[in-house]
């Protein structure tokens, strides 16, 4: 949800799509520009879950920690796994949101953000930026403001995102899988002899 949706109605079409499909999304959090806790309320308001991977504060991608808590938490890639499962067997259609924030090795130095985002907040209302126009104003503020480091902190989202964490969830589901198989295979098999 964009600052001032409420007014606007300015709200991702992500959103829509998180609603009926069953997937997981590894995501480091909503952008700063993004009202965070309005897209909290949207996500839970959709029953699209979310759960922390790791820490119990959502995420704000460029930083660790947007200030909104986050209400579940999974510790491992194997109980991403399990909440999926039970998401599946229940039948549910959305998106499983996993909030994992950017390692605080990478991630942008929470008071440069905030003035950066500030000051880039104010050019916005001054010039009466909106719309289409408004991201990429944001996005080209925060990278000139800390001289690229927000492109790196992308990049390091990325590899821990996508390459890592998602990778270790879609090995546990795998695991999962087979443990299930392995077991319903098990019980049928004793069925059959008359155990």
């Amino acid at each position: 949800m964009h600052r001032g949706a409420a007014e606007t109605f300015d709200e991702s079409a992500d959103l829509v799509t998180l609603v009926v499909t069953p997937l997981v999304v590894v995501s480091a959090g909503a952008k700063s520009h993004v009202d965070v806790g309005a897209t909290l309320e949207r996500l839970e308001t959709l029953n699209i879950p979310v759960l922390g991977y790791r820490t119990r504060r959502f995420p704000g991608f460029y930083v660790a920690d947007s200030g909104h808590a986050v209400e579940h938490c999974a510790d491992s890639s194997a109980e991403v796994a399990a909440a999926v499962a039970a998401r599946d067997a229940l039948g549910l259609r959305a998106a499983l949101l996993v909030a994992n924030p950017v390692p605080v090795a990478d991630h942008l130095d929470s008071q440069v953000h905030d003035r950066t985002l500030a000051e880039a907040l104010e050019q916005v209302r001054e010039q009466g930026i909106a719309g289409h126009d408004l991201t990429p104003f944001l996005l080209d503020r925060i990278r000139r403001a800390t001289g690229g480091r927000s492109l790196a902190v992308n990049i390091a989202v990325y590899r821990n995102n996508n390459i890592a964490v998602a990778t270790d969830i879609a090995h546990a589901r795998r695991e999962l899988s087979e443990l299930s198989v392995a077991l319903t295979a098990a019980v049928l098999f004793s069925r059959s002899r008359g155990e």
